[in-house]
């Protein structure tokens, strides 16, 4: 299968309408590419990229057409709808940007006698504009704002370059002992790269894959490795074109705070709400049926209702961060913001899920007073016979799908407990995916269940997709608010979560007191 070659050329665009030159003909790139006229198969129309992101569409290419000076392309940002055109406009005014990239698949390709390639024929995939340019000379040459002036962008004279442009480059030459030591270098550093890329890497979160995905370090190392894939992010030495500078390494984890993750939701009924509360009907007793006679009146009964209310409760918060941090980072501040974010947010739902007891969050199941308590017989030391007879007072319906829930230390307690015939109560899973089991049903570990302690409550058995429901209003939103704190340099990213829970079946649990019967 053909990989996508990405040719890079740092490029931003205007408000309005945007004309540039995305590949020129004549000179080679910074490796020694060259594309030769008539090589490009573009679509009719294509969208405007973000550094090849086909997630980041900020406008639309209306015409790409080859001349003799290359691939000129007109577009138009979207400017009134989507923020960061706007962002990447403002990058081209202050004349931090002003290059273009291609992205395209070579179907055939000569090699020149100084060994670099030739691109006679390739399948235009997309145009982007870019943070790093391969070729110095695939500019925006106009940015047009919506008043219908064009002018160059600033500290960017392309234009003009190009058409006093009247001789084309040589091929370098490179000494014969100059390219030995070249390929000795080359080979060293491969086998440092090839060595570092057996280390496990952090996981980056933004990526579908959790593949690690830094453009810079991967075009270099891919580059070495000969592959296909080219990204043209590299610097190059201005004395040797044949000479490329290696990216500084830089370390591609963050180091995050440990949390650790209540799997309530694992467990319970979760489902979706349109609204701020919910009425559940609740059935209170049955109908009462009688044995009779053929001649003896029949006697009339009916069952009562009632209903019980979930509210969805709000968790709000806030976060600063400064425009020079997510401006200069190497790493994706706004992703790492989200991301614990959601790691509080899914911390402290798990607690409330476990504990609630106040007004403002959702109610907790063991802090729900309808739920039986069992008690253990002893203050401190766990019995297996308690555990066995708590697990058999539950009425067999939940019972045969009923879970244990407890902390870690709770279970570490438990797997040393053995009944009458010497056997453990606590079953280790000898199949993947399968939870183990503690008197033959599953155990989920809880970090917000109590430790065991006189007159603690540190177990709870029962069937949590009958008896615990939850219901989610609104998915956790981060909202990015760039213009509240502008004077202070900060953009304050706002956070809220909507979810209601509680439990519907009493009858369905069973909690084990430490104290005595």
């Amino acid at each position: 299968m053909d990989k996508l070659e990405i040719k890079a050329s740092f490029s931003v665009d205007d408000a309005g309408t945007i004309t540039g030159l995305a590949w020129p003909f004549g000179s080679p790139d910074r490796v020694g590419d060259l594309i030769e006229k008539g090589a490009f198969n573009p679509a009719a129309a294509m969208p405007v990229l973000y550094e090849h992101d086909a997630t980041k569409v900020i406008g639309v290419w209306e015409a790409i057409t080859e001349t003799d000076a290359g691939l000129e392309v007109k577009g138009r940002l979207f400017l009134d709808s989507v923020p960061l055109a706007r962002e990447v406009h403002a990058l081209v005014k202050r004349g931090k940007a002003g290059g273009l990239s291609i992205g395209f698949r070579a179907t055939e390709t000569k090699t020149r006698p100084d060994g670099n390639r030739t691109i006679v024929a390739l399948d235009l995939a997309e145009i982007s504009i870019v943070a790093n340019p391969c070729h110095p000379d695939a500019r925006i040459l106009t940015v047009k704002s919506a008043g219908g002036a064009a002018q160059p962008p600033k500290e960017n004279h392309m234009e003009a370059e190009l058409q006093n442009k009247t001789e084309t480059k040589a091929d370098p030459v490179i000494d014969a002992k100059a390219l030995d030591a070249l390929k000795a270098e080359v080979n060293a550093r491969l086998v440092k790269i090839e060595a570092k890329s057996n280390r496990p890497l952090a996981a980056n979160t933004n990526h579908p894959t959790g593949e690690n995905d830094n453009i810079e370090v991967k075009a270099f190392a891919d580059f070495l490795r000969g592959t296909e894939l080219d990204r043209k992010a590299l610097t190059v030495a201005t004395d040797a074109p044949g000479y490329i500078l290696a990216p500084e390494d830089r370390s591609g984890e963050f180091l995050r705070n440990l949390v650790e993750f209540s799997p309530v939701r694992s467990i319970a009924d979760v489902r979706s709400t349109g609204s701020h509360t919910i009425m559940l009907p609740k059935r209170l007793s049955v109908t009462n049926a009688k044995w009779k006679g053929e001649t003896v009146a029949s006697e009339a009964s009916e069952p009562t209702f009632d209903q019980m209310e979930l509210s969805i409760k709000e968790m709000t918060t806030h976060v600063d961060i400064g425009n020079w941090l997510i401006e200069d980072a190497t790493h994706d501040v706004e992703a790492e913001v989200r991301l614990a974010l959601a790691e509080d947010f899914a911390a402290k739902e798990g607690i409330a899920f476990v504990n609630g007891s106040l007004a403002l969050e959702p109610k907790g199941f063991m802090t729900d007073a309808g739920i039986v308590e069992f008690d253990n017989g002893h203050a401190a030391d766990i019995d297996p016979d308690a555990l066995i007879a708590l697990m058999y007072a539950l009425p067999a319906v939940y019972r045969n799908r009923g879970t244990w829930a407890m902390n870690g230390t709770t279970l570490a307690a438990i797997r040393k407990l053995k009944d009458a015939h010497g056997n453990y109560l606590w079953q280790p899973s000898y199949q993947a995916g399968q939870p183990e089991t503690i008197l033959g049903r599953p155990v989920v570990e809880l970090v917000d269940m109590a430790d065991i302690a006189a007159d603690a409550e540190p177990i709870i058995f029962g069937d949590f997709k009958a008896g615990y429901r939850i219901y989610d209003r609104i998915e956790l939103a981060v909202r990015p608010n760039p213009y509240l704190l502008a004077t202070e340099g900060l953009v304050r990213f706002h956070a809220r979560r909507r979810v209601g829970a509680g439990v519907v079946r009493t009858d369905a649990f069973r909690k084990l007191k430490m104290a005595a019967a």
